[in-house]
């Protein structure tokens, strides 16, 4: 099985991570050549890209201007316990038993802006540059011409032929991939909440609950479809009223 999660905005550089394991992410170079880019570019230039305040296009500058290569355990940190949104939250990464490391290793890919596609163990540094943003470099207009076909070829050669390929990430971020190249179908997990007495999806709600899916799929070692429409974290239940095809519904 591989999972697809997001990124978060949010950022935790000060824990004390649990794991001295760690790796390099895959497209160092690309996210270097990013980095270049984003150097030049003014803390209100940046605000003015990213659609931030003044103060966060200043944080961002000055992470920009810090980052650089190689990256060591001193600079950088390891993704999964870099992230601190919502969807880590549900994850709550510092609680997963570190014999179930290597099997998140294995399962679960950060899709980036900055580095493309991250393995949860590989060292990152300090960055802000969603998916969305319309950041030009050389003949590509934004980052999903810059990293579709990359991080799509990427998961192909990972992915076996009959291997179950679940998206927990947002639309933003999804929408970097090219479904229809996958060398197999994408389930995809919709959560919903009863509000008002009518189902709707809760953007907190949802998001943390694609985190909890995931520590799901890592506590049960989860590799195939049926067990995965077991998913009960959070009170959430499968619905097969309301799924259709590879679009798996949980509600509560």
């Amino acid at each position: 099985m591989k999972i697809v999660i997001s990124p978060a905005k949010s950022l935790d550089f000060d824990s004390a991570v649990p794991t001295e394991k760690y790796t390099t992410p895959q497209f160092l170079n690309e996210a270097e050549k990013l980095n270049k880019a984003l150097k030049k570019k003014s803390p209100k230039q940046l605000s003015k890209l990213m659609s931030i305040s003044d103060k966060l296009g200043e944080l961002n500058w000055q992470r920009n201007q810090d980052w650089h290569l190689p990256f060591t355990p001193k600079n950088a940190r390891q993704a999964v316990y870099a992230f601190k949104g919502d969807v880590y939250l549900g994850l709550d990464t510092y609680t997963i038993p570190p014999e179930k490391l290597d099997q998140l290793q294995d399962k679960l890919r950060i899709l980036s802006g900055q580095y493309g596609i991250l393995k949860p163990l590989d060292l990152m540094q300090a960055y802000r540059l969603e998916m969305g943003t319309k950041l030009k470099i050389g003949r590509k207009d934004n980052l999903y011409q810059i990293w579709g076909d990359t991080i799509t070829n990427a998961l192909n050669n990972e992915l076996q032929d009959d291997e179950v390929f679940v998206n927990l990430a947002s639309n933003e971020y999804f929408k970097v991939l090219k479904p229809k190249l996958l060398k197999v179908p994408v389930i995809t997990p919709v959560f919903k909440d009863y509000k008002n007495g009518k189902l709707k999806i809760i953007s907190f709600f949802a998001k943390k609950a694609r985190g909890l899916m995931v520590r799901f799929i890592i506590d049960n070692d989860i590799d195939n479809v049926e067990d995965l429409k077991g998913f009960n974290y959070g009170n959430y239940a499968f619905d097969t009223n309301l799924s259709l095809g590879n679009e798996l519904v949980f509600t509560r």
